[in-house]
């Protein structure tokens, strides 16, 4: 089924984790030959709705919301139909038109759009992808011996930036990287500004790595952007190091004494913890590849706050 999709559409293999969730969203709300009658009824004790249901891969104009709607000007995007919301009813758009409000090749939801079901985009493929030979390389005989059937390679996490963006999961790097963007700048960490004399900027890396669920399939794509601050001095290496987090034995010894102690647990998460220090020393860094604004080539960052990676002194 997600072949299908995928050939159907003429959607790149980038989009494959996309097509298996709508999948399985479509499978859900389908009979089967089992029960004859569909999942979602099972579970929710009533028929699901299938008249929102929309052709996956087809192109469509999404409606800008209130707060990104400008007066004068386009009123909509064009962009790639790409499945269903989890905890709406909205839709899943990858977008393809540049906008000054929504960055290009991001994921988006919304409700309001416009589709053309018998319109499609073909997404170039990535050229590392090796065409599959091996049905065309088989002889008559292989019927008659049944094949092994090849146990999954683990994917190795991209290296650099031009691995993430030639990568057959580029769309979903591509999210990563803007939702990480997104939340340094909202933190204003830093400002353009133009490299005094004598100083030698920073450079800076992404990092990229795949969080698995415990069954082994992947749970999120997770980008990171990590200042050199080994080279503030020789022979220190910081920038393979993500945010401190709590050893297991300290989770463990708060869940035994809440569970002696009858307490309620909530868990939430700061994405950004480590980046609200704030800096007393100048610190100028290179601008993240992908992200080198127009015109702003030769300017680079002047760190207003703190980055992952950066040797900082020790707070007074």
């Amino acid at each position: 089924m997600l072949n299908s999709m995928l050939s159907y559409s003429g959607l790149s293999e980038g989009f494959w984790g996309e097509a298996m969730l709508t999948a399985c969203y479509l499978l859900n709300r389908v009979p089967n030959k089992r029960n004859k009658t569909t999942p979602y009824e099972l579970w929710y004790k009533k028929r699901p709705n299938l008249s929102f249901l929309r052709v996956w891969g087809c192109r469509a104009v999404v409606r800008l919301p209130d707060p990104k709607r400008k007066t004068l000007g386009e009123k909509g995007i064009d962009c790639i139909f790409v499945g269903y919301a989890e905890h709406s009813n909205a839709y899943r758009f990858y977008v393809i038109e540049p906008n000054d409000s929504v960055s290009i090749n991001s994921i988006i939801e919304s409700r309001d759009a416009i589709f053309d079901e018998n319109r499609f985009s073909s997404i170039p493929r990535p050229k590392d992808i090796i065409p599959n030979v091996q049905e065309s390389q088989m002889d008559d005989h292989t019927n008659d011996v049944p094949s092994e059937i090849p146990k999954p390679q683990k994917e190795e996490d991209p290296r650099t930036y031009n691995e993430a963006m030639q990568s057959r999961d580029a769309a979903f790097w591509k999210e990563a990287i803007d939702d990480e963007i997104g939340s340094i700048m909202e933190n204003n960490t830093w400002v353009l500004s133009d490299l005094p004399p004598g100083c030698k900027p920073l450079g800076c890396k992404w990092i990229f790595k795949r969080k698995m669920k415990v069954d082994g399939t992947i749970d999120k794509f997770k980008a990171r952007l990590v200042i050199q601050g080994f080279r503030q001095k020789e022979g220190i290496d910081y920038f393979d190091t993500y945010a401190p987090v709590a050893r297991i034995t300290t989770i463990r010894l708060l869940l035994a004494l809440a569970a002696i102690h009858n307490l309620v647990i909530h868990q939430m998460e700061v994405k950004i913890a480590f980046l609200n220090g704030d800096l007393d020393e100048e610190v100028y860094m290179k601008q993240p590849e992908g992200f080198v604004m127009p015109g702003n080539e030769h300017k680079v960052c002047k760190l207003v706050k703190s980055l992952y990676g950066l040797k900082q002194a020790p707070k007074q």
